[in-house]
């Protein structure tokens, strides 16, 4: 079976800078342990297995190199782009998640507009031993997402937060039913609202350079603290990238862009 696939570099317009995902467009869906090992394969922090249902309509599901993912961002966007440039005559694209989730992408001035579900978070306790093993002095607030089943930690400052060092060795060991901790803090850059660097060595990788998906209520949790429904943000992970968020009919509209860094197919044994 030969299948066609592109990797992306997503969430920025340069190359070697972003998020890197693999997108396989598939004629018909794989067995479940089949993606898993051309994810693990592949060693990204997701890939994502693309089927064309109609036209402009497609299924999607995610994997890690370790297990299925419910929504993934820089892998959607990363799908959209390989999309839209395999077949020019797209201009809009609806996702079915493997979870139930209807994601509607366009493009708009140039880049890519994904629309996303809009989650809730609620208070929560975090783990101390967690904390430590983070490199965080001190958290400002706690906060759990059921549907992603993360943390999310506030701190004070962007600064410490770009200069973060977690213990992964300490973070792996320690016995959690949580698939990751969010990680964020006010930003002081100029022309950013907030940022953040994600964390889930219990779940496929140490961290994720972007991530998007958290935007399904990150983006509402500092909408609420900063009264504003238009947002600019900073992911401060080594290979940065940034986005542009707006809370919209109980949903999150993502304006990002992405670059194709190859294209080509893969033989799989089928």
């Amino acid at each position: 079976m030969s299948i066609k696939i592109y990797i992306v570099d997503a969430f920025t317009t340069e190359l070697f800078k972003g998020n890197q995902a693999a997108v396989c467009l598939l004629e018909h869906e794989l067995g479940e342990q089949d993606m898993l090992n051309i994810a693990k394969e592949f060693g990204f922090s997701e890939t994502a297995f693309v089927v064309k249902q109609s036209t402009n309509s497609f299924s999607i599901r995610y994997f890690s190199p370790v297990k299925e993912i419910p929504l993934c961002g820089h892998a959607t966007l990363a799908s959209s782009k390989a999309l839209f440039t395999a077949q020019e005559e797209l201009s809009e694209i609806t996702f079915d998640t493997h979870f139930g989730d209807k994601l509607h992408i366009g493009q708009a001035n140039g880049k890519i507009e994904m629309k996303f579900p809009l989650h809730h978070t609620e208070p929560a306790e975090y783990d101390d031993e967690m904390r430590k093993a983070l490199g965080i002095n001190e958290i400002q607030n706690s906060r759990y997402n059921s549907f992603h089943n993360m943390m999310l930690l506030e701190i004070k400052s962007s600064k410490e937060l770009e200069n973060l060092k977690p213990d992964f060795s300490v973070l792996r060991n320690i016995e959690t039913s949580f698939s990751g901790v969010l990680v964020t803090a006010k930003s002081i850059r100029e022309n950013f609202d907030y940022e953040y660097r994600y964390f889930f060595p219990w779940s496929g990788a140490d961290e994720d350079p972007v991530t998007g998906g958290v935007q399904s209520f990150l983006a509402k949790y500092w909408s609420d603290k900063l009264k504003k429904e238009k947002m600019k943000a900073f992911q401060c992970s080594e290979r940065t990238g940034n986005m542009e968020v707006e809370l919209m009919d109980n949903s999150v509209l993502i304006t990002c862009d992405a670059v194709v860094f190859a294209s080509g197919i893969m033989n799989f044994p089928h």
